[in-house]
């Protein structure tokens, strides 16, 4: 039995997303993690988040990088490239939540991206990426993609039985939605670079995007990478007459809350995906493959491995069932470990594994920057009414 290494860890950002990528570091077993501290823009969050966990703050992040091995990018999206080009260029493996990259606006306080033309928001994502791409090519660490889609139980089960038994998809179908996001940043598309069709679209997209590499890759040695995408956007809480009820985010500023996409593959097969904030209930994570010699169903979120009655609401107070459920009271889906049918701990225990091992990782930078091309190439064709628009390859 090897020995385990240890590896040293920051994590940038101090919310919600922090929160849960400490709580998988903390079932790391493959090796022997070791977070030296976090950084935030806000130094008090940092403290709060830094003090019950023992670690340290550093106000630097230059000096937060000069003491790790690894860094958990958890901030919001529009600093996703700066942090990751940062760590690179020490030899510090980024762990970049998504959405990877993306086009954050002209820098200007009134920037509304419903009007910006979208072939420059495109173009715009697209360098993003290469300058992520091209810091990581002069690199010793590698950009590690925190999609946790990929590692999700359903879908490396998924991934198993394409491998053994050659199978060629023929269609895929995922969906994602819930109520709103936590994140106050999300609703201006220069913090998030987008609303439903990167930040909800984004996770069964990849999953798709990544099973057909899986796919190319077992029978050719190279990935099926994304033709062609039709989309189309909808701001459905903004219609003049949309009747708030106040249980739906509704303060979202220049961003969409519904999309459907469209994706042919370089093969001529075919994906879905619908992503959207209008979900109550809890999450919809849902993802389907219909392929020429099965099909699979993964039903991530909700699913039936435990459902519970409770004729009180009161009663639960104190006990999480679900993600965003909205009340507790009659039957509701609980899991048991969300954190595990989500892919959490999968997720990070092989980014930790890469870091010390080498080991080859399954969310990479080319699912990354398929994702955002295959997203920004959407939103080009939901400005053009749903037309067919290629994929850039980065």
């Amino acid at each position: 039995m090897r020995e385990k290494k240890r590896v040293r860890a920051g994590i940038v950002g101090a919310r919600f997303a922090a929160a849960f990528h400490y709580g998988a570091v903390e079932r790391v077993y493959g090796v022997t993690p070791e977070v030296v501290g976090v950084h935030s823009r806000s130094r008090a969050g940092a403290e709060a988040f830094a003090t019950p966990r023992g670690i340290a703050v550093f106000d630097d992040l230059d000096a937060l990088l000069d003491q790790v091995d690894v860094v958990h990018v958890c901030t919001p999206p529009v600093t996703h490239e700066a942090i990751a080009v940062a760590a690179l260029r020490r030899g510090v493996y980024p762990i970049i939540e998504k959405p990877f990259t993306g086009f954050f606006g002209d820098g200007s306080d009134d920037f509304d991206g419903r009007t910006w033309p979208k072939q420059q928001a495109l173009d715009a994502a697209m360098a993003s990426v290469n300058r992520i791409l091209d810091a990581e090519a002069e690199s010793n660490a590698d950009v590690l993609y925190a999609e946790n889609w990929v590692y999700m139980p359903a879908v490396q089960k998924e991934r198993d039985v394409i491998e053994k038994t050659g199978a060629q998809i023929l269609w895929m179908h995922g969906e994602q939605g819930h109520s709103g996001s936590h994140s106050p940043a999300y609703g201006y598309w220069k913090f998030a670079g987008g609303g439903s069709m990167v930040g909800k679209g984004c996770h069964p997209l990849s999953a798709v995007l990544y099973l057909k590499r899986v796919e190319g890759r077992a029978r050719d040695g190279r990935p099926i990478r994304p033709a062609t995408i039709s989309a189309r956007t909808h701001e459905l809480t903004r219609l003049p007459g949309y009747r708030d009820a106040g249980h739906l985010r509704t303060d979202y500023h220049d961003i969409e809350d519904a999309v459907m996409l469209h994706v042919t593959f370089e093969d001529g097969t075919l994906a879905t995906v619908f992503a959207s904030e209008i979900v109550m209930g809890g999450i919809k994570n849902r993802l389907e493959v219909i392929a020429n010699n099965h099909r699979a169903v993964c039903n991530i979120n909700p699913n039936d491995s435990m459902r519970t009655y409770n004729p009180v609401e009161a009663a639960f107070e104190d006990v999480y069932l679900v993600e965003k459920l909205g009340t507790k009271q009659g039957w509701a889906p609980a899991i048991p470990d969300e954190d595990h049918t989500n892919g959490f701990p999968q997720e990070i225990e092989a980014f930790y594994r890469t870091v010390a091992y080498g080991e080859p990782v399954e969310s990479d930078s080319g699912l990354a920057a398929d994702t955002i091309a295959t997203v920004y190439a959407g939103y080009v064709s939901a400005e053009a009414g749903g037309r067919e628009t290629a994929i850039p390859l980065a």
